[in-house]
């Protein structure tokens, strides 16, 4: 029988978010959608904003009988509306802080995979930001709430940012991207798989805890992950990628020109972080979900 728990899904109106705060209520559990703006939906919704709610005091009153909190907000990019320094790592360690002082007994983290120990590993504004969120977690007293981070790797579904750029490159007639990109693997994770996995992890009781790494179904490169959703865009039987391969100085350009761009997902952080492998055990996810993660080669055609 499950025991139903009070659960805050911040970030509930987006990507992750919205699937996470449905696999939650799904499990049987009472779901509060922590967001800048109210979902269409029945839930209970408590007003967030993350480029402001810096302050520990400011969280407190708000958290008052949640079971759970869990974190999913994320940008790609960062904004003078969408700070990353604020959405990452200073409102959440604000939200941590106020978790330990309000008796919440669990948080679950969404982090992501690449974004190493320090500098020397990715150098990246998100991967900082990332990390400092994670250092914040670990700093909370022994006593307190019990917490995981999760690092998947690139996480793919319908509305994601990561999606929308893999299926713009799908689309095109040559997939003309720097050759260390190109060579860089990826383990795609369904973002449905991981909205169950989290449902899983929101039980207090749970024994996952601490920095967790993991990747979806199978390995593959960037070249091999195109093909698939071209295969899937087009039908037929799959065709690799006509590939350019580009030198390294056309990529800094063009990602230095998209740093210029707002909303554009190729910018500077992106290339850097493409170009890194984005690998893991998918034995964390199988064990979570019960059954095998689902592979790009399933899910593509949804996408």
């Amino acid at each position: 029988m499950v025991t139903s728990l009070n659960v805050l899904v911040c970030g509930a109106n987006g990507f992750i978010g919205s699937r996470i705060a449905a696999a939650v209520l799904q499990a049987g559990h009472r779901v509060t959608c922590g967001s800048a703006t109210r979902l269409r939906n029945d839930l209970p919704h408590l007003p967030i904003d993350y480029s402001r709610d810096t302050d520990a005091a400011t969280w407190l009153p708000r958290l008052a009988g949640f079971d759970t909190v869990i974190n999913a907000v994320g940008v790609l990019r960062d904004s003078a509306r969408r700070p990353m320094q604020a959405a990452h790592t200073d409102t959440p360690g604000a939200l941590f802080q106020a978790c330990a002082q309000a008796g919440v007994r669990r948080i679950v983290q969404i982090s992501a995979l690449g974004i190493g120990r320090d500098d020397s590993d990715n150098p990246t504004q998100y991967a900082r930001t990332k990390r400092a969120a994670e250092a914040a977690l670990q700093a909370l007293p022994a006593n307190g709430p019990s917490w995981i981070a999760l690092r998947p790797s690139v996480v793919l579904g319908q509305g994601g940012d990561a999606t929308k750029l893999f299926r713009t490159l799908a689309a095109l007639p040559v997939l003309a991207m720097p050759a260390s990109a190109l060579a860089a693997r990826l383990q795609p994770v369904y973002v449905e798989d991981l909205a169950r996995a989290v449902a899983v992890l929101a039980d207090p009781a749970s024994p996952s805890r601490g920095v967790v790494e993991f990747g979806g179904a199978r390995a593959m490169t960037l070249a091999e992950l195109i093909a698939t959703l071209r295969h899937a865009r087009r039908g037929g039987a799959p065709k690799p990628a006509r590939v350019l391969r580009l030198p390294a100085w056309v990529g800094v350009l063009s990602s230095r020109a998209g740093d210029f761009v707002p909303g554009l997902p190729w910018c500077t952080d992106t290339r850097m972080m493409l170009e890194l492998d984005n690998v893991a055990s998918n034995a964390p996810l199988r064990g979570w979900l019960g059954t095998e993660p689902r592979d790009l080669r399933d899910f593509a055609g949804t996408l």
